[in-house]
């Protein structure tokens, strides 16, 4: 499973948003902007199994390393994020091209 805690997950939305604007404005690593993440079919399937949950909403994030990460939370009837309490998940760590690729398709290559 790739559930990451809330506290992780507003640490990486906020470290996103506080670098964008030098990321794109400076010659960084090329690395840090992501060709694709895959998820493992159950992270979704959890996701989704939330009480109400009838979307999945998809913010960007970046890691210690600065690298620019996809972040998927549940979301609800009322358009809102389903926010971890006891049960809830935020979903990350999923694999990431640069570093783990998949086979080369119309998408990626």
């Amino acid at each position: 499973m790739s559930a990451i805690t809330l506290s992780d997950a507003i640490t990486m939305t906020t470290t996103y948003r506080d670098n964008k604007d030098s990321i794109l404005a400076a010659k960084v690593d090329p690395d840090v902007l992501p060709i694709c993440e895959t998820f493992d079919r159950q992270d979704f399937d959890d996701l989704l199994a939330q009480t109400d949950c009838e979307k999945i909403r998809i913010y960007l994030g970046m890691n210690e390393k600065l690298d620019i990460r996809l972040i998927a939370v549940g979301v609800n009837s009322d358009d809102e994020d389903i926010l971890p309490t006891d049960e809830e998940l935020i979903m990350d760590d999923a694999e990431r091209c640069p570093y783990v690729c998949p086979p080369s398709s119309a998408l990626n290559s």
